[in-house]
């Protein structure tokens, strides 16, 4: 279990990169041997950062990054610089989205992944609001599932889980169910034993990090969030593809 802080920021973002992705492989080596052999995607949470940090890490071969708010990912997604000298970044939203925020998300370039979808209705609406842009492939999504019965936190309980993934694969024909994401509790107790919302080792397939490859972030410079909520800090976020 890894908790979230900042890997020295004098080393720099090629570093931390190196040293994040070994402590990945450390997690995926002991996951027990009956496991599907996958390897996981490294999110690098970006967010409060700015464009030139981006770049960097893309020059150190980091490809796929997250941001929780819409406005700051369609202003970072669209930067001059971060389109051209970043032409495979893939942008995943990681953020709760509100529906009236939806058609703003479906305009950011190199959009590559929604991965709190949390209800019926927010997939309907991204759905129609996807086909109306007209790209040609689906817009992958992971449903949300609050596994810890947190009320600070987003997402369905598990047990409406088959429901929108039915909705979704029966009724969005612009969308493509990739998985499920669930943030662990932040107040675990290691004492006990391992979170259980929250092991890479049992099979995670998306892994999003943040101050640990970017360094702490400054919130004082953090743009209006797309709503008024308390910025919850887990240890590691993971979620879980098919």
């Amino acid at each position: 279990m890894w908790r979230a802080g900042s890997m020295s920021a004098e080393l720099g973002v090629g570093c931390a990169l190196r040293a994040v992705n070994e402590r990945v492989q450390q997690a995926v080596a002991r996951r027990p041997q009956d496991l599907p052999s996958i390897q996981p995607r490294l999110v690098a949470v970006s967010k409060t950062k700015p464009a030139d940090m981006v770049i960097e890490a893309y020059g150190h071969g980091q490809r796929t990054f997250g941001e929780n708010y819409v406005q700051e990912l369609l202003e970072k997604a669209s930067n001059p610089k971060i389109l051209s000298l970043c032409p495979e970044i893939k942008w995943h939203f990681i953020g709760h989205l509100q529906k009236q925020n939806v058609n703003k998300l479906m305009a950011v370039p190199n959009l590559f992944m929604l991965e709190t979808v949390d209800s019926v209705k927010l997939a309907d609406k991204v759905n129609s609001s996807w086909q109306k842009k007209g790209s040609p492939e689906r817009l992958k999504v992971m449903i949300q599932i609050n596994t810890s019965g947190e009320e600070s936190k987003h997402g369905l309980p598990p047990s409406e889980t088959i429901a929108i993934v039915e909705h979704i694969n029966a009724k969005c024909p612009n969308l493509e169910f990739v998985g499920l994401m669930t943030i662990g509790s932040f107040g675990h107790d290691l004492s006990q034993g391992p979170n259980p919302d929250f092991q890479i080792e049992v099979g995670s397939t998306n892994v999003r990090v943040g101050s640990m490859i970017f360094g702490e972030r400054d919130y004082s410079k953090k743009p209006t969030p797309d709503k008024c909520t308390a910025d919850v800090k887990a240890p590691l976020e993971v979620a879980q593809e098919h």
